[in-house]
């Protein structure tokens, strides 16, 4: 996706920021305070504060305060019958405004005071403007106020204002308090200017409209014809036009402007930290044009419309694209490997750890097996429009059940950009659209690796078939096309899928955690069951296949056979960590969790007393992925095997065999623990789904008296 960092990376020189807040921000529907909200923006201005930012508060909500309360003052002091006429709400505006203003200033020095943090209130009118001295004083004012740490806090003074709806004149200086946050910032030289909505930006059109879309950068060029305004605030007098325009004018004046949602409680923060949400106004936004920025929708489609074009290609076009593929990866292994080594060297100088850092390398004969498992993908047998069922429903009707792409799959991974190449390669011979995803810490290499495959794509299908997202602000954007994206599939932390699953409504396929277990059997050669753990935790200790868990029949803790174990593992610099009974025994640490992926050289052991409690502490702290039995007795064995529930699991051999292409499947998107759709290691066949294709000459239903229905099985070939 090409959504461009720079059009963000003013933020980091700012120091002075005016922070607006608006009415439907600072109250709730019903006009009382929002005081979960007003505490969260309290604390979050606190920690600016804290952190040597100048902060400016412009405030709303004065009048609404007022209006509430002198109407719940009318209700205490009306009679029975007085309850019994209607209601009217004739109260005066500036005078709510008077008796709203005491209370919400006293409401924000009770909050900051507990944070003990010091405020101050500035009332202005819009006359006051036109008076040169006063503007200077106001500065200097501020200024004093600042240099104390102290949060200066500006409000219109509505209760003395002589200007009357509407609002907005030739005469004005400024007409509410989104355009006095303007005026504000740019007289005092503020670095920003944030706008708190109770949506999350400027949209295409009403944000209730599920067709409109969120601007992220406002281009007056383009934008200002195309946008379709909402109603104005449900309790002010301005609205998203009201902060469009104050914005426009601030943002053309000098003062960078941002307008994001106030209901969420660390939106200040993330705008500062140069995260890509709401809606940034900036004088040199036109100049970003050119570095044209896609909308995660237009992504998608350009994806299944490439996808599209891709399934029309006969199989041995498709093919040639993979081979195409894998014989680029090979001619631009220098540039890879530079890209590669680049990402690598960042991530030693950001202290990563190293089970990341051997996740994240690209060495040549990594690229060579890369290249192999192409080439594999391109001589399989054609997955697209098999036959997989024909049956004839009655005379010269026949059915016939056929395979077929799922559509367009969003893959997020961390760390490992060989996950890209093996992705790509399976969506292309699955005839699938692409949206890729990969952690930050492999960004020149997912960049460079995803330029040379679309380059072997031919202009037939176009490069658009894979999309390289490269901003984690779009993710949210993309989690909500369930209607273009058909597929989720998270390669990474617990907390990366939960949050996944809890913010989308597209099917998610995968796995959180690779807690892979071997037990080891009491009738197990313990020669074999040494070099299985050996592998099983040494071959590549930061694979999810890598054994995390040796649970050891108790037999062998007095036989020799543990000790035995221990050594192997010791011998290969593996840090053990024992359950309850195994800690006491061996003299070693016991392990905070039983359910803990170590992804380096490191494991968890444990004694238990027969493969029937091996099964029963898999289910209770492992993970369903893959686990192994080591013994020479069948009948156990067996029992292991169809009573383990998970996606994959082993007899006699090392947990490491659980892989998309050591099952021949040539490369895969995944591993799966869930039940639904696909299990294990995910290759072509998981990205397929189904079609019903029906032959008749003529038939109708006609309530099924014409149909004599036969429901014969037929041969798969004509």
């Amino acid at each position: 996706m090409s959504i461009m960092d720079p059009t963000r990376d003013f933020v980091k020189s700012v120091r002075r920021v005016v922070v607006k807040v608006g009415t439907a921000v600072v109250t709730r529907s019903d006009g009382r305070l929002a005081l979960g909200r007003l505490g969260a923006l309290c604390e979050q201005l606190k920690e600016l504060n804290t952190k040597g930012y100048e902060v400016i508060l412009v405030t709303s909500g004065a009048v609404g305060l007022g209006r509430q309360r002198l109407r719940y003052r009318r209700l205490a002091n009306s009679s029975f019958s007085d309850l019994q006429r209607p209601q009217g709400d004739d109260h005066d505006g500036k005078a709510c405004a008077a008796v709203g203003q005491s209370s919400l200033m006293a409401l924000y020095d009770t909050m900051f005071s507990q944070l003990d943090v010091t405020s101050s209130q500035l009332l202005v009118n819009d006359g006051f403007f036109r008076d040169t001295a006063f503007r200077k004083q106001l500065s200097d004012t501020v200024n004093s106020l600042l240099d104390l740490r102290v949060i200066p806090i500006f409000n219109e003074n509505d209760a003395v204002s002589t200007r009357k709806a509407p609002y907005e004149d030739s005469s004005g200086i400024f007409w509410d308090n989104d355009s006095l946050a303007g005026l504000l910032a740019l007289e005092l030289k503020a670095d920003l200017l944030v706008l708190l909505s109770d949506v999350e930006g400027l949209y295409s059109g009403p944000p209730s409209d599920p067709k409109s879309k969120l601007i992220h950068t406002y281009i007056k060029e383009k934008h200002q014809s195309e946008i379709t305004f909402g109603d104005k605030s449900r309790l002010g007098r301005g609205g998203m036009t009201a902060k469009v325009n104050a914005a426009v004018c601030a943002a053309y004046a000098g003062t960078p402007v941002i307008i994001t949602s106030g209901y969420v409680t660390n939106n200040i923060m993330r705008v500062l930290q140069g995260e890509r949400i709401g809606t940034v106004f900036h004088k040199d936004a036109h100049l970003w044009i050119n570095t044209k920025e896609v909308s995660a929708r237009e992504m998608a489609v350009a994806a299944r419309d490439s996808s599209r074009r891709l399934q029309v290609l006969s199989s041995e076009e498709r093919s040639k694209i993979l081979m195409a593929v894998a014989d680029a990866l090979e001619n631009n292994e220098s540039m890879i490997r530079s890209e590669n080594e680049a990402d690598i060297a960042a991530a030693e100088g950001a202290g990563y750890e190293k089970s990341l850092i051997s996740r994240l390398a690209l060495k040549p004969e990594k690229i060579s097996s890369l290249a192999k498992s192409v080439r594999l993908l391109a001589d399989m047998e054609e997955p697209i429009g098999q036959i997989l069922k024909r049956t004839e429903l009655a005379d010269n009707l026949t059915l016939e059940k056929i395979s077929c792409p799922l559509g367009v799959i969003l893959i997020i991974f961390e760390s490992r950009p060989d996950a890209l190449v093996q992705i790509a390669a399976l969506a292309i011979r699955s005839g699938n659209g692409l949206l890729l995803k990969g952690g930050k810490e492999a960004k020149l290499s997912n960049e460079v690796l995803h330029k040379v495959i679309t380059s072997a794509i031919p202009d037939t299908v176009g490069d658009k078939l894979i999309g390289l997202v490269t901003s984690r602000e779009a993710i949210p954007d993309l989690l909500k096309l369930d209607d273009v994206i058909d597929l989720v599939v998270p390669r990474g932390s617990n907390k990366l899928v939960s949050q996944i699953k809890d913010t989308t409504k597209i099917p998610v396929l995968g796995h959180s955690d690779g807690i892979c277990h071997v037990y080891v059997d009491k009738e197990a050669n313990i020669d074999m069951a040494k070099q299985i753990i050996k592998d099983a935790k040494t071959d590549y200790p930061a694979a999810c296949n890598a054994m995390e868990t040796l649970l050891v029949h108790k037999d062998l803790s007095t036989n020799g056979g543990l000790d035995q174990l221990v050594v192997e593992l010791k011998n290969e610099g593996v840090e053990l960590y024992g359950g309850p009974r195994a800690s006491t025994l061996l003299n070693i640490a016991e392990t905070c969790s039983f359910h803990h992926e170590y992804s380096s050289l490191a494991c968890t052991i444990e004694i238990v007393d027969d493969v029937f409690a091996a099964i029963d502490h898999i289910h209770q702290h492992g993970s369903s992925h893959t686990e192994c039995i080591v013994t020479e007795d069948s009948e156990v064995a067996e029992a292991f095997l169809r009573q383990v529930d998970s996606a994959s699991v082993f007899h006699n051999a090392s947990t490491r065999f659980c892989d998309g292409a050591r099952f021949g499947l040539g490369a895969e998107v995944g591993i799966s623990t869930s039940r639904i759709h696909a299990r294990g290691p995910v290759g072509v066949e998981g990205l397929l789904t189904n079609r019903w294709i029906l032959r008749g000459n003529g038939q109708v239903v006609d309530g099924d008296k014409g149909v004599t229905y036969t429901h014969k099985e037929l041969p798969l070939k004509v």
